[in-house]
């Protein structure tokens, strides 16, 4: 089981993306996903979501939100705790050279039209309708959503 991050940094009414396209072997290949990765060696998810933000995109963002913790549990990669977080803004100059893939500033709107976990638009709809902070289980065969488990805290 691995701890990661995924932050959605958002600046007039677009999302910081991802487009996983760079690594070989990356579960994401192809997916449109936020800014995170995986957890050090005692670290907290707010340090490791400033830390892989930094790393990822050269930038520091603004008002930094825990939103939730989704579990991914997938019979082809394990099992993910995905601690979630929002940004309103950022300091720094975006950095757009990342090893991880494509960083694309993103209309919020446009976003769902995009490869994505089938999963990521619940907790997308948590997010943008401002939900209070939640548990998501997300249970995959291969890459389909079989089943999904939602609690309010």
């Amino acid at each position: 089981m691995i701890n990661t991050t995924l932050c959605y940094i958002e600046q007039g009414g677009k999302y910081l993306m991802i487009h996983r396209v760079k690594k070989k072997n990356d579960m994401n290949q192809d997916k449109w996903i936020g800014v995170g990765g995986k957890f050090e060696a005692g670290e907290s998810p707010y340090d490791c979501a400033l830390r892989e933000i930094r790393e990822e995109c050269g930038i520091v963002p603004r008002n930094l939100k825990y939103r939730g913790i989704v579990t991914f549990v997938s019979d082809k990669y394990g099992t993910e705790y995905m601690h979630l977080f929002t940004a309103n803004g950022y300091d720094g100059e975006v950095n757009y050279d990342c090893d991880e893939g494509e960083l694309v500033w993103l209309p919020k709107a446009d976003i769902r039209n995009l490869p994505l976990w089938e999963g990521d638009h619940i907790f997308l709809d948590l997010i943008e309708s401002d939900a209070p902070f939640f548990s998501l289980k997300l249970e995959y065969t291969g890459e389909k959503l079989k089943n999904h488990e939602l609690v309010f805290a």
